[in-house]
């Protein structure tokens, strides 16, 4: 038996192989290609003995250039950004019917309480305000706010106004000092106070401007 060593440092028996096996083209040894290859899942073929009898059984190779993965492409088509559609069934406000997507008319800003400094943005329709996450203006931090529909501010795109109102809590909501038992209208620089929280209203729909 005469070993040979490749240039990448294995040691194979020449009389087997025409090239080291271990580093050959797609593990394939050369050889092999030219033989007869038989089909995976082949049947086992019994040959017979000069006198007529069967003789030992013999297994058809495995097609191992068949077992050869494809190369992965060069370039791989980038995938398109996902569109979310609309919920079917689900209310769909007028002014991201007609856009696409809520504009913002307004903000509060928080001048006092535990979220002194943050701001929080107003849509189009109706805005729940609470400190539960999924209020459409949550604060958080506070907790003489109810978790729910503590007050609403809402926004009417056919006439351009404002107005709050109070939710379902029993705490009490007041725009600039006065209780609120009604829809109010909202005038921009308002102060509305609820919990521990003041927020002043920052009108970005008014007068002057309408998406």
């Amino acid at each position: 038996m005469a070993m040979r060593r490749c240039r990448n440092g294995h040691f194979y028996d020449d009389g087997k192989h025409s090239q080291c096996p271990y580093c050959g083209v797609g593990g394939v040894d050369l050889k092999m290609v030219g033989r007869s290859v038989g089909t995976v899942g082949a049947q086992p073929t019994v040959a017979k003995t000069p006198g007529g009898h069967p003789g030992k059984a013999e297994v058809p190779r495995k097609n191992i250039l068949s077992q050869t993965e494809a190369p992965p492409k060069a370039h791989m088509t980038p995938l398109k950004a996902a569109v979310v559609p609309v919920e079917e069934g689900k209310t769909v406000g007028l002014m991201r019917g007609e856009k696409g997507f809520d504009p913002v008319v307004g903000w509060l800003v928080c001048i006092d309480g535990p979220e002194k400094g943050k701001d929080y943005r107003l849509q189009s329709e109706k805005n729940f305000i609470g400190r539960a996450s999924k209020m459409d203006v949550a604060i958080v931090g506070d907790d003489g706010i109810s978790r729910e529909n503590h007050a609403i501010i809402s926004y009417n795109p056919k006439n351009n106004t404002f107005k709050v109102m109070p939710g379902e809590s029993r705490g009490l909501v007041y725009l600039n000092e006065e209780e609120v038992l009604a829809p109010m209208d909202m005038k921009d620089r308002d102060i509305l106070e609820l919990g521990k929280t003041k927020l002043m209203f920052v009108a970005l729909c008014s007068n002057g401007f309408v998406w």
